[in-house]
């Protein structure tokens, strides 16, 4: 491997685009850890930035992507990486990356703006083509609201864990990164599910998520009033779809699991 220029970052983070460079080696290594790197697996990375978490993925002799969307940091980390074979550097916005282009297995490993974290995520979960796994560093409370159980569900919740099994690795304080960031981090593993079955059937998809954003509609009220508000369904017909999902017709919409969601959506005929 040709060797890393140590050059340093001359320039200022940018504001807009959500910079907060992660400095500290340690949180590095557990977000690496945490993504179980296979031998030859590609490590798609988003956000690079000033290269930190880039050169402790390319030492790891993985073959390395990454998305960087700010053209000084492009600069920047092509004389940085410059001869570095394992590292390829794709110019341009994660959200308009095209993942189908991807030929082998592969795995995010990110630092994510913490405006953009949401967006991207759902991108992956939803993808043809989707990740192993997404080793994120994100903002600590969106990533709890996403790691929520039933009774505490929420609709983001839900969404993701129809496609994935999250789990929080670590918590990251606001000082880990420069500039500092006005909230703490959290480390959030995402472990997507097999993309087969209902979760690679188009309408079923379909189904589901216009059945979740009806019952979260209004998330402190009944379910089964909800539905009928929103899907312009008789209430007695809810509740006998509810009863046959045993559901008691005066659940809310944050004490159903996942699974219950799933069987729901299989009873209901939209």
């Amino acid at each position: 491997m040709a060797k890393i220029t140590q050059n340093k970052f001359s320039g200022a983070p940018k504001k807009r685009l959500g910079q907060n460079f992660l400095q500290q080696a340690g949180i590095i290594d557990k977000m690496i850890a945490a993504a179980k790197i296979s031998p030859g697996e590609l490590i798609l990375e988003i956000g690079p930035g000033t290269g930190n978490l880039t050169e402790k993925l390319i030492a790891a002799g993985n073959p390395v992507a990454a998305i960087e969307k700010d053209r000084q940091m492009i600069d920047f980390l092509r004389q940085k990486f410059a001869g570095v074979k394992n590292f390829s550097l794709i110019g341009g916005d994660a959200l308009v990356y095209d993942e189908s282009a991807i030929n082998t297995p592969y795995k995010i490993i990110a630092n994510l703006p913490f405006y953009a974290a949401a967006p991207i995520i759902r991108k992956f979960l939803e993808s043809g083509n989707p990740p192993r796994t997404m080793s994120l560093i994100m903002q600590k409370e969106v990533a709890r609201r996403i790691c929520a159980r039933a009774p505490k569900m929420n609709l983001l919740a839900l969404a993701t864990q129809f496609y994935a099994a999250p789990k929080i690795i670590g918590n990251v304080s606001k000082g880990s990164f420069w500039p500092a960031p006005k909230v703490d981090a959290a480390i959030l593993l995402l472990t997507l599910l097999p993309k087969e079955g209902e979760r690679a059937d188009k309408k079923f998809i379909e189904k589901f998520f216009t059945l979740a954003r009806a019952g979260f509609s209004h998330p402190r009220k009944i379910l089964a009033g909800n539905l009928a508000q929103e899907l312009k369904l008789p209430r007695e017909k809810i509740n006998q779809q509810l009863a046959n999902c045993q559901i008691p017709p005066t659940a809310r919409p944050q004490t159903l699991p996942p699974e219950k969601w799933i069987e729901l959506t299989r009873a209901f005929a939209l």
